[in-house]
């Protein structure tokens, strides 16, 4: 499918993957600043209303990308855990709650 026109900037609207997916080996980073445009282009209210509609989805595509990073990366910490004697004993899984 050919990128989306946006007639009122004159310019190519490329999603990230298509229209399906983000790219997955595209880094937190990237993608949090991807989808901070989007918010950004979105809330400007400059955008066709189909342009619009097709930013909509990649940013929730991107969100769940962020969204699964930070869980995964959340089940890779673990806190220390101190002794009686206040030096550390050993780890436990992080429970962000």
């Amino acid at each position: 499918m050919p990128p989306a026109l946006d007639p009122a900037r004159g310019r190519v609207h490329k999603p990230l993957m298509g229209q399906d997916e983000p790219d997955q080996s595209l880094s937190f980073e990237d993608a949090l600043k991807r989808l901070e445009e989007i918010v950004q282009r979105l809330e400007s209210g400059e955008e066709s209303l189909e342009n619009a509609i097709s930013l909509y989805a990649e940013g929730d595509r991107l969100r769940a990308l962020c969204e699964a990073r930070l869980a995964s990366a959340q089940a890779r910490i673990e806190k220390l855990t101190l002794g009686a004697d206040g030096r550390p004993a050993g780890t436990v899984p992080f429970d962000a709650e």
